[in-house]
């Protein structure tokens, strides 16, 4: 799950290019990208969008429902789940307690339609609101539901009341770094994938790239993207390079000749377990993305 591509659920033009893109995870937004008087068309399109799905496209759809407290979300669920979405984004998540009333009201629309087998996972933007930064120790008992944590600054910077989220050199102020590790550190601590947050401008590839590296160095394993030029840039960064893939490999050889020893000498260095396990986790992505389209 390297890039996940926002496109607005009221445009057929835009579910079209996006079916077609190199993402990995496609969602069909039913909040922020679509106006209230449009709620409505959004859903209809979304469910039509599912329902066609197995002819269009074999990339998985997830839904993103509006926010626990507009009152929208049972009639988002309403809506699509007879179309049995692959997942769904659970945006302004204040603490675990959110995903898994998310979970319960899927689960009840899903057993009302004879499906109570059809358990999705979930993704939730957890770091929306000053009050979810405090929530984001929480998401460890959310069940199997939930398969990642991702952060946003927009959203946080506009209840913060911030001017702008960016300083005078172009980077993220103290708030949203703070709320970008934290984002991290509760997604690890809760055994799910952290997943970095846009880039909004999608003409600046190299700026992109640059962002990308930055969150695969500091531990995220994909990006959010908001248009479709994005995805090349962030499947290539995310996805292990071939000399990755050689220096994970000799690590892991090397401990394996020690005896998987607690500390070997490699290469004038010497290396403890975390090195291993920081290795054996690349070769895992990268096996997982071996068969990706473009690559």
């Amino acid at each position: 799950m390297r890039s996940w591509l926002f496109v607005p659920a009221d445009s057929e033009k835009k579910i079209a290019k996006a079916l077609s893109s190199s993402a990995d995870i496609v969602i069909l937004d039913l909040e922020d990208s679509v106006p209230l008087q449009n709620k409505q068309r959004a859903r209809q399109v979304a469910s039509m969008t599912l329902a066609e799905k197995a002819g269009i496209s074999n990339l998985p759809l997830y839904v993103r429902v509006n926010a626990p407290d507009t009152g929208l979300t049972g009639d988002d669920i309403q809506a699509v789940i007879a179309n049995r979405p692959d997942g769904f984004m659970l945006p302004k998540s204040s603490s675990g307690k959110d995903v898994q009333i998310l979970a319960r009201m899927i689960a009840e629309r899903a057993e009302a339609l004879g499906q109570e087998t059809y358990v999705p996972p979930i993704i939730a933007i957890a770091t929306e609101t000053a009050a979810a930064l405090f929530g984001l120790g929480s998401y460890g008992n959310c069940g199997a539901n939930l398969v990642a944590m991702c952060w946003g600054a927009e959203d946080l910077s506009a209840d913060l009341g911030a001017l702008s989220v960016f300083d005078e050199t172009g980077q993220y102020t103290h708030p949203y770094q703070l709320a970008r590790s934290l984002c991290l550190f509760g997604a690890r601590a809760a055994g799910v994938e952290p997943i970095d947050g846009v880039f909004t401008d999608f003409r600046d590839m190299d700026g992109l790239r640059a962002s990308c590296k930055a969150a695969l160095r500091d531990g995220f394993t994909g990006k959010l993207a908001i248009h479709p030029a994005q995805l090349p840039v962030i499947n290539e960064v995310f996805t292990p390079s071939p000399a990755d893939i050689r220096a994970a490999n000799a690590i892991i050889k090397a401990f394996e000749e020690a005896g998987n020893a607690g500390v070997i000498a490699f290469e004038g260095k010497m290396l403890d377990r975390p090195h291993l396990l920081r290795a054996q986790k690349l070769i895992s992505r990268a096996r997982r993305y071996a068969s990706s389209p473009d690559q």
